[in-house]
């Protein structure tokens, strides 16, 4: 049976697999939906460890895969000069930026609202302009609270897949490929943080949780920004 119709439990998954496992389940995943939706498949990279896995991981299964970044007026300088060298060594990675005006330090007063204008308006542009019919991403469900719901194979907007290959990983097989692959990473994690978005929304943490470090003292503490959870075609209700 195709991996893209599996109903495998993803606790077990997580806890049975090994690395080595996870790597092959993670590519094939991915061949068998560049298989079936061609150059209408596209990687969403975030910048972060878990999409320049998945990145790199897609680039073995095919080096034609396109993708895209979303960036914003509030990312740290180290993302925006690493983002630079990404799209310089694969230029086939688009980048998609909203610079409407917003009210100033609204990522405190309506964190929610500044990731919509911010973060998903920009995706939701990637994927008309780009003819997505299936996005991948770097979505793992160890990585936090908010992220223990998502499936490998989603269709939350109807007619836009959602391809979510290294669910099952957990952080320290992140590190353990990157080591492993030698695959570039955002120089801020040599300074301590485990989860990067914005400048203002993103702190160093000890706490247990990976993205405990968001949105802090905000009502999205630990949250999400809302590309996973709103609706992406604009022709979506």
């Amino acid at each position: 049976m195709s991996l893209l119709n599996n109903k495998d439990d993803l606790k077990t998954l997580v806890e049975t697999l090994n690395f080595k496992e996870k790597v092959e389940r993670s590519k094939q995943l991915i061949k068998e939906a560049y298989e079936k939706y061609g150059d209408s498949l596209v990687v969403a990279n975030s910048l972060g460890k878990d999409s320049v896995v998945v990145w790199d991981l897609a680039k073995r299964v095919n080096p034609k895969i396109r993708g895209f970044v979303v960036t914003t007026r509030f990312k740290p300088p180290e993302t925006v000069k690493f983002m630079g060298e990404v799209v310089k060594r694969y230029p086939e990675t688009k980048v998609y930026k909203n610079d409407a005006p917003i009210s100033d330090k609204l990522y405190l007063t309506d964190p929610d609202k500044c990731c919509d204008i911010l973060k998903v308006e920009p995706v939701q542009q990637a994927i008309e302009e780009m003819h997505v019919k299936c996005w991948v991403t770097g979505l793992r469900c160890t990585e936090g609270r908010t992220r223990t719901d998502f499936k490998e194979v989603e269709e939350r907007d109807k007619g836009l897949v959602k391809l979510n290959p290294i669910l099952i990983w957990k952080e320290r097989e992140v590190w353990q490929y990157l080591a492993l692959y030698q695959v570039p990473v955002n120089p801020l994690y040599a300074e301590g943080y485990r989860s990067l978005g914005c400048a203002p929304c993103s702190k160093i943490t000890n706490d247990d949780n990976e993205r405990a470090g968001r949105w802090i003292g905000t009502s999205k503490c630990g949250g999400e920004c809302g590309i996973h959870t709103r609706p992406l075609k604009k022709t979506a209700k």
